[in-house]
């Protein structure tokens, strides 16, 4: 009978687990935020949300390695709270999309198939979970399916 693994030990062999089932490591995820982040800076629609609120981007990149660490590991290094921090951006669905569509163009330039694979299924659950929750906050209720619009009635 095997023995039951709690605390630091299970995270440290699910970290493993992940890491031989995919290929992702530290390096590979710092690769992958900052070809991302590259992508954002550029974009017509997403760089001034950014540009407008990041003054100094080493800190903010370091957050991000330690949140996809977190979220694609399982290493709990991301100890933030990006619900709070989105809640005031004027974004909607279409930043999503736009947000979406360049993380999935840099996880497929950046990574082999398991780990594209592994990293875009946790970001299109990152991003429906962040546009509910900004609907929500703009007395928006989506239903099943649904996209939040700005210009829906309510929102602003």
């Amino acid at each position: 009978m095997e023995a039951i693994v709690a605390g630091p030990e299970r995270r440290e062999r699910l970290t493993a687990e992940i890491m031989e089932r995919t290929g992702i490591d530290e390096a590979m995820i710092e690769r992958l935020v900052r070809g991302f982040y590259a992508k954002v800076r550029e974009d017509a629609v997403l760089g001034p949300i950014f540009e407008a609120r990041i003054r100094d981007w080493e800190p903010h990149l370091a957050q991000m390695c330690a949140f996809w660490s977190s979220v694609a590991l399982m290493t709990g290094r991301y100890h933030g709270t990006p619900m709070a921090k989105h809640l005031p951006l004027p974004v909607d669905a279409a930043h999503f999309d736009r947000w979406l569509g360049l993380f999935e163009a840099t996880a497929r330039e950046i990574c082999p198939p398991a780990a594209e694979s592994h990293f875009v299924e946790r970001a299109r659950r990152i991003a429906a979970s962040l546009e509910l929750g900004i609907a929500g906050a703009q007395g928006v209720m989506l239903g099943n399916g649904e996209r939040f619009r700005r210009n829906q009635a309510g929102a602003v």
